[in-house]
């Protein structure tokens, strides 16, 4: 059962992008770091490097291998996990206006995260985006 919108046309129409206010880190930690850091996670992934987490900056002074601090951006249209073609726009818009994307995808909504400096930026061409829908030219944001 598919659970969320699919049809691509109506998910860049209604992305409904909004920036939150924190300043985001993807650190990596080992395995005997996780406990002390988990409860601020916002999300994780295990590698065979060690584990990554994504977290608010102002937690993750202590640790040494961090990004540059991001922003978020989550589009509040209920996506599927099973749309094609949501994150390969999103992607491809930012990616044209020389915004690099990390997306992560989660049950009822996908996020983005930017370089910090650049979220003003990235909300500009993810609105630009959602009004024009699927006439929107990746080039114009």
């Amino acid at each position: 059962m598919t659970i969320g919108e699919t049809d691509l046309a109506t998910l860049l129409r209604t992305l409904d992008p909004v920036l939150d206010g924190n300043e985001w880190v993807f650190v990596r930690v080992g395995d005997s770091e996780v406990p002390k850091y988990m409860p601020y996670a916002l999300a994780s992934f295990r590698e065979p490097e060690g584990m990554t987490l994504v977290m608010p900056r102002i937690k993750a002074t202590e640790i040494e291998h961090s990004s540059a601090p991001m922003a978020r951006i989550t589009l509040r249209v209920h996506s599927s996990l099973e749309a094609v073609g949501l994150t390969a726009a999103v992607s491809r818009v930012l990616a044209n206006d020389g915004i690099s994307a990390n997306m992560i995808a989660a049950y009822y909504h996908d996020h983005v995260f930017v370089p910090q400096a650049l979220a003003d930026r990235a909300m500009n061409c993810l609105r630009g985006l959602s009004r024009a829908g699927n006439s929107f030219d990746p080039r114009a944001c």
